[in-house]
Formats: structure tokens, C-alpha cells, sequence
């Protein structure tokens, strides 16, 4: 996926069951960042570091939909421990990490796997692919996708 490109539509249930389209936030800025693994060290600090900045993502009217293969009863528990206050959808059969191409050889320790690779979408308000993030550090994602926004909203009104 490349910038300036359509963002594919999805269809995936979240933390609660219920399921979610990247239709349902046409008109509003939407994050759709992948990550490796509910409740490890890096995917707990970026989804920890989007919940403490949610109060500037809702002032901008922003949609945030975490995703990674977890199940969702993995979702629901991650969710809920540490207070999430977005959507967490469940691609247990690997179809929207693999239609964005996140879905990819990592390696660990030596062992080479397949796995999530942590990369987010920024996507406009017209469905469109703002920007890619990847290898995003989960400390300073969440304030880099805000300034970006303020950023691309200012150029658009200017």
C-alpha cells in the first residue's frame, strides 16, 4: 500500500464482537495501525500511548482501529486491562495484514517467523492513504499521526 492510494475496505469484528468497516468513518480521518501480539511490551506502551492521547483523537473527530491476527476474546482481555478506549479488530485468517502487506517475515533472537510487521495508515476523510508509518516506535506514534493530521489539515484549508 502506497500513499495516494484507495485504502481496501475491510470487514472485521472488534474487541466486543461486533463488526466494523473502514466505510463506517468515510469523512473522518482514521489510523488503522497493525501490530504483533495483544499484551506484549511494544504493542502495550503504542496502544497505552494512543489511549492517554484519545482526548486530542476525538477533538479531531479521528477513528483509530488497532488490528493484529489475535482473536477476539485476546482483544477483549487487552482491551480491558488497560482501559482501550478504540477499536481492536480480530484478523484471525490474516486477510487484512495480508491485503495491506504487513504480513511478512520477522525475525527474533535469531529465529526467523511470520508475523504482523508494526505499521499504521493514516487515512483522509476521502479514503485515501495520507501517509504509511513504518517501523513505527510505539512511544511517539501516537503524537507524530496527531501532528501529521493538524499538519495535512492545516495545508487543506490553506
Amino acid at each position: 500500500m502506497k500513499k495516494g492510494m484507495k485504502a481496501p475496505e475491510f470487514s472485521l469484528p472488534d474487541q466486543e464482537g461486533r463488526v466494523h468497516s473502514l466505510a463506517e468513518v468515510k469523512g473522518r480521518w482514521a489510523l488503522l495501525y497493525f501490530y504483533p501480539k495483544d499484551d506484549t511490551p511494544g504493542c502495550t506502551k503504542e496502544a497505552c500511548t494512543i489511549r492517554d492521547a484519545w482526548p486530542k483523537y476525538k477533538k479531531l473527530k479521528m477513528h483509530v482501529f488497532g488490528v493484529s491476527v489475535d482473536s477476539v476474546k485476546s482483544h477483549e482481555k487487552f482491551a480491558g486491562k488497560y482501559d482501550l478506549p478504540f477499536t481492536l479488530l480480530a484478523d484471525h485468517d490474516k486477510s487484512l495484514v495480508k491485503k495491506y502487506g504487513v504480513w511478512g517475515k520477522k525475525k527474533f533472537m535469531g529465529r526467523e517467523y511470520l508475523g504482523t510487521n508494526r505499521t499504521s495508515f493514516l487515512i483522509d476523510p476521502s479514503g485515501k492513504i495520507a501517509k504509511v508509518y513504518e517501523n513505527v516506535k510505539p512511544e511517539v506514534h501516537a503524537e507524530e499521526v496527531l501532528a501529521d493530521v493538524k499538519a495535512m489539515t492545516k495545508q487543506k484549508a490553506g
